[in-house]
């Protein structure tokens, strides 16, 4: 199976989007096509490669035979054509309003200002009245190009031509400020994830050679000027510098690197010339994922999209057929009604009914919400786990490198010997210096002076239990209870994380405390979440009883489970998800690949991006770019604050309507009215969608 993704350049209306995604799907050979109408992107999943061409071709006979406008191409070029076009409809615009304004104000006899009023009228509706005739050919009667072609024409039928030529004239101006709006809200967006490489500088020999990214092969040089942007993942071979790395996590700090420091691509280098050595090759590097998920994220549909879409479908035919009836039924049995009063109401009623306002600022809410987050660093692949964020109620950490780092810390050292704190740690250095075990390499970064090794005179490890070691004639033992049990050492065990005892020829001297750390994020993260209404915080671990209970109490975690094993979170989490509420949502973050089964099985699944497992972010539903955990407490607002959008938007196009729909069929409303209930309705909820991403902050 092949991904084949196509633009449809002018493709302007949300229903025609969802009829040619539709038709496309029935394509033979076409397993999946999925049309994002924000980004006017066609994603195609094609069984056999060689039928690619033939099912373009088709692909593009369906978007021109519903959109006769749309240019169905595999790139984003072609942008001269498209002012030349914007040109063309602006000047055809300007002199609409200028014959119009003639017709009003010259002294002329009325069949001149009519004639006047026709070409106006013409000059911005011919486009319009042609599309409706050719749908209407194509069976495809109910759109907005149908609905003003009939409402204006029937205004001239009944003499109302200055009315006819204003009504289209607005509905065009009303047109052109919704797609400014449109194309503005896809800039914006565009924008926030502009961290695409356009090149890199491939070093051959003593050349520099400017490639594309993905020419570059895994182990290649690359060289990363001031200012430029890291094109691929890869490791510091030369040079320091700070980096921007705010594209891809949201963190405004500069990140200080050096020789043997990782970089991500994606990120802007601000000072130092860096001499990089790939690891990735551009198709598996950091910016590649990111772009990938965030321009897929709006292929997963929320439910209210869904809604929305179904019921624009049986909307409008149920509205064009209210308006027929309405035009005949009261001049036949109200005494004194004339059928032209009558079928004006009615071609008010008829431009009213369009539902863009809905179809068109609801998925672009969700799709603002979804690049707010990502300027945050929190990627969502989906509006569908946006809209259900929105209603979590229960969240499930993993301890380990979620709400811990993850990194073993030397965090007390006890002695019960004759030994000082400084010799017991000499000597388990001395011991350890020849591992490269985290909790050996915790124990030596502790000690943290140079190593002796001379004073070393033998080394045995018992597998098990530790270490038996012979320094300057003294014999060490090293390891856990276990080991101290063997040679018959009693020690004392009263105290949480990970415990290295240690005895001399013999004789118990103390014991050093191994820790994980908390991160510093975590603590408010667990606040920030309490307070944004979360019922319930939980800790899975495979760490023991004592040291998850220590951690879930610094953290005022509500519950926790230890010593678990993958198999049995994953039991736990079914367990969990049988005990919510049915709109209640619960979520789960990790960051291992241990974890990845529970984040797929999670109704949502999050997991930390930077340290995080490929397959845990595979795995996942949303990533945190920064490894934070408060980073789901800005989601969750973002997701509030996106729902909340989304419903301001359905309550006021509906309510507006309804309340237009009512005053038309009273007589009250003009097509003045009428056009604002359609397209100025439209505009305002598009700029109202839009907001979420001009908000400097995002608060509770």
């Amino acid at each position: 199976m092949v991904k084949k993704e196509l633009l449809l350049e002018g493709l302007d209306c949300a229903n025609c989007a969802l009829k040619i995604e539709n038709k496309v799907k029935d394509i033979p050979g076409v397993k999946n096509a999925q049309l994002d109408f924000i980004s006017q992107k066609l994603t195609l999943e094609i069984h056999d490669e060689n039928e690619i061409d033939t099912i373009i071709d088709k692909t593009t006979k369906i978007a021109k035979s519903i959109e006769s406008n749309i240019s169905v191409r595999s790139n984003l070029e072609k942008e001269t054509e498209e002012k030349e076009e914007n040109k063309i409809k602006s000047i055809l615009l300007a002199s609409s309003i200028l014959l119009f304004l003639l017709a009003y104000l010259l002294p002329v006899s009325d069949l001149f200002k009519n004639i006047l009023f026709i070409v106006s009228y013409l000059f911005v509706g011919t486009e319009i009245l042609l599309k409706a005739m050719k749908n209407i050919l194509k069976g495809q009667i109910f759109d907005e190009n149908f609905l003003m072609s009939i409402a204006t024409v029937g205004a001239f039928l009944i003499g109302e031509f200055p009315e006819a030529a204003s009504v289209m004239i607005f509905y065009q101006i009303g047109e052109f400020f919704q797609d400014m709006a449109i194309d503005k809200s896809r800039k914006s967006i565009k924008a926030l994830m502009d961290i695409r490489p356009d090149y890199a500088n491939l070093k051959i020999n003593h050349e520099i050679k400017r490639v594309a990214p993905e020419e570059v092969k895994v182990g290649d040089l690359i060289i990363i000027k001031p200012g430029e942007k890291i094109p691929l993942d890869g490791i510091i071979i030369e040079g320091n510098s700070s980096l921007d790395t705010s594209a891809l996590t949201g963190e405004s700090l500069p990140r200080e690197v050096k020789v043997n420091d990782e970089v991500l691509s994606g990120s802007i280098n601000q000072e130092g010339l860096l001499t990089v050595k790939v690891t990735q090759l551009f198709a598996e590097s950091t910016v590649s994922k990111i772009l990938n998920l965030v321009q897929n994220a709006s292929t997963k549909k929320a439910p209210t999209e869904n809604f929305i879409t179904k019921f624009a479908k049986y909307y409008t035919p149920v509205i064009v057929a209210i308006a027929a009836l309405l035009a005949v039924i009261p001049p036949l049995f109200i005494p004194g009604a004339s059928f032209s009063n009558w079928i004006y109401r009615a071609l008010i009623f008829l431009v009213i009914s369009c539902p863009c306002a809905l179809v068109i600022s609801i998925p672009l809410g969700f799709f603002g919400g979804i690049g707010r987050a990502s300027k945050e660093g929190i990627l969502i692949k989906g509006s569908n786990y946006l809209e259900a964020l929105h209603n979590a109620h229960t969240i499930i950490f993993d301890k380990t490198g979620t709400l811990t780092k993850g990194i073993f810390k030397v965090t007390e050292i006890q002695t019960r010997g004759n030994l000082s704190k400084e010799q017991l740690l000499e000597y388990a250095a001395l011991a350890e210096s020849f591992s490269n075990h985290p909790i050996a390499l915790s124990i030596i970064q502790a000690y943290g002076k140079e190593i002796d090794k001379s004073r070393i005179k033998q080394v045995d490890e018992i597998s098990g239990y530790g270490l038996k070691v012979i320094i300057d004639d003294n014999e060490l033992l090293l390891g856990n209870e276990k080991l101290m049990a063997k040679h018959n050492i009693k020690v004392d065990s009263n105290n949480t994380g990970t415990l290295v005892y240690i005895a001399l020829n013999g004789n118990y001297e103390g014991k050093i405390v191994i820790s994980d750390e908390i991160k510093e994020d975590s603590p408010a993260a667990i606040e920030k979440l309490k307070a944004l209404g979360i019922k319930k915080t939980i800790m899975l671990t495979g760490d023991n009883h004592s040291t998850a209970e220590i951690i879930a109490r610094e953290l005022k975690i509500d519950e926790f489970y230890s010593q678990l094993l993958p198999q049995d979170k994953l039991e736990k989490l079914e367990e969990l998800l049988k005990e919510k509420g049915a709109k209640e949502k619960l979520v789960f973050v990790g960051d291992g690949i241990n974890d990845a089964p529970v984040l797929a099985r999670a109704d949502i699944g999050i997991s930390m991006g930077t340290l995080g497992s490929d397959a845990a972010i595979e795995a996942s539903d949303i990533v945190l770019m920064t490894d934070e955990p408060s980073k789901i407490a800005t989601a969750i607002r973002i997701a509030k604050k996106t729902q909340c959008i989304v419903w301001e938007n359905i309550i006021f196009a509906l309510g507006v309507k309804c309340f237009v729909l009512v005053l038309g069929a009273l007589g009250i409303a003009s097509m003045w009215a009428a056009v604002f209930a359609d397209v100025g309705v439209a505009l305002i909820a598009i700029l109202n969608a839009i907001r979420i991403l001009n908000t400097k902050k995002i608060y509770n």
